[in-house]
């Protein structure tokens, strides 16, 4: 491989199609990582806390290292790539929002300490987490990220991505930020765009996605889609999205096994595991926490054959600007990049016509318990959408054990 101190676009060299190892850090179920094997390179270490987590990355990455606590490593071993999905619950919107100093996100901190004290730096370094990050303490997490990134002499490029782009009828928006000291992040990742048009057909959606874990402030709603999938709720425990069929006026949550292919892997991916068999729970935990499998095949694809970066498409951005949608930077300075959040184009199939496995009709209770409290909030809903949650509950709780609304918190039918 090139050992040019100059990116690709400078220096006129291209070296294309070249697999590429990669370690992964806070791996999950290796969404990152098995995204990047599809695009041909190789996966030779795996790192992750959770025994359930990496009970999946035994079965399925079986001749891979397999490592535990990232916080226990001294060293980072030789590899093209560094990937890390590291922990969300602080910078989500749906979670704590303790920042990147909270407990849970500021162990990326260990990553920047292993690059700094590893001898041979990794060419690339791809950080994915949520979107809401951009705009949490005024971005604070982006300037974490960024500065650590430059203090070690990677200029840096990220941008926002829909996994609906890749034929995924799931609405999943996540911050790709990828880093490097040779080459140019820019030509991987700002090379592709077809702008998302609007998905609305003329006969309508035939479902709709949503989370009856929430009705207080919003839903996640989503046409012919489910909301992102997500390894908590509001409940304090991973939940199913609800689908609004509209055809027969159901309530109904997806298989586990639909989630995982939802996003990008096969059927029962999570299944596997010998010696710690997982509750459908904690499947649910580990497929919401995942990374879309089609996001990092196609930026793997990218890795190995680059394209090209419009720098027209860019403008500088003042020290105290919000962070944009995408943006790339190096030594202080940042530009901001008009593209959309679809890099790609893939043809997506109605959400009904995905799934494979039954679904389960929504519970009386969970049915009940948000339709109790999308009556009392001020949200704004479709069309007879009440209207059918309401069908839902008096077809499934037939002698009204449940109730419908809340008057001043008591129960009223």
């Amino acid at each position: 491989m090139s050992e040019s101190p100059l990116p690709p676009a400078l220096n006129g060299k291209r070296h294309r199609g070249e697999p590429l190892s990669v370690c992964g850090l806070f791996a999950g179920i290796g969404g990152i990582e098995e995204g990047l094997r599809i695009a041909g390179h190789e996966v030779r270490v795996l790192c992750e806390i959770d025994p359930a987590a990496r009970n999946v990355l035994k079965a399925r990455f079986s001749r891979t290292r397999i490592a535990g606590d990232v916080t226990s490593l001294s060293t980072l071993p030789r590899t093209d790539i560094i990937s890390a999905g590291f922990p969300c619950q602080d910078l989500s919107q749906a979670g704590k929002t303790n920042g990147i100093d909270g407990p849970k996100s500021s162990v990326v901190a260990t990553l920047f300490a292993l690059v700094a004290a590893s001898r041979y730096k990794p060419k690339w370094v791809i950080l994915e987490n949520v979107p809401f990050m951009l705009r949490l303490d005024k971005g604070r997490a982006m300037h974490f990220l960024t500065k650590h990134l430059e203090s070690l002499g990677y200029m840096w490029a990220y941008r926002l991505i829909d996994s609906r782009a890749f034929g995924l009828p799931q609405r999943r928006l996540r911050v790709i930020l990828l880093a490097s000291m040779r080459e140019d992040p820019r030509s991987v990742l700002f090379s592709d765009d077809a702008a998302a048009r609007s998905s609305k057909r003329c006969n309508g959606p035939s479902a709709y996605g949503f989370y009856w874990t929430e009705g207080n402030n919003g839903l996640g709603w989503a046409e012919d889609a489910v909301p992102t999938l997500k390894g908590g709720s509001s409940f304090g425990i991973p939940c199913p999205p609800g689908i609004w069929v509209c055809k027969d006026r159901s309530i109904v949550t997806p298989d586990v096994r639909d989630a995982e292919r939802l996003q990008g892997f096969p059927a029962d991916w999570t299944a596997t595991t010998e010696d710690l068999p997982l509750s459908r729970r904690a499947r649910w935990r580990l497929v919401g926490n995942a990374v879309s499998v089609p996001v990092t095949a196609w930026l793997g694809g990218r890795l190995a054959e680059p394209g090209c970066f419009d720098v027209s498409s860019a403008s500088k951005l003042s020290a105290d600007a919000p962070w944009p949608t995408a943006c790339w930077g190096e030594k202080g300075k940042r530009f901001a990049v008009a593209v959309s959040s679809w890099p790609v184009r893939k043809k997506r199939r109605k959400l009904l016509d995905f799934l494979r496995f039954p679904t389960r009709l929504l519970s009386a209770r969970a049915t009940s318990g948000f339709l109790c409290r999308a009556r009392e909030s001020t949200l704004n809903f479709v069309d007879g959408f009440l209207d059918d949650v309401a069908h839902h509950l008096r077809v499934i709780d037939p002698d009204g054990k449940y109730p419908e609304r809340f008057t001043n918190g008591r129960a009223k039918k």
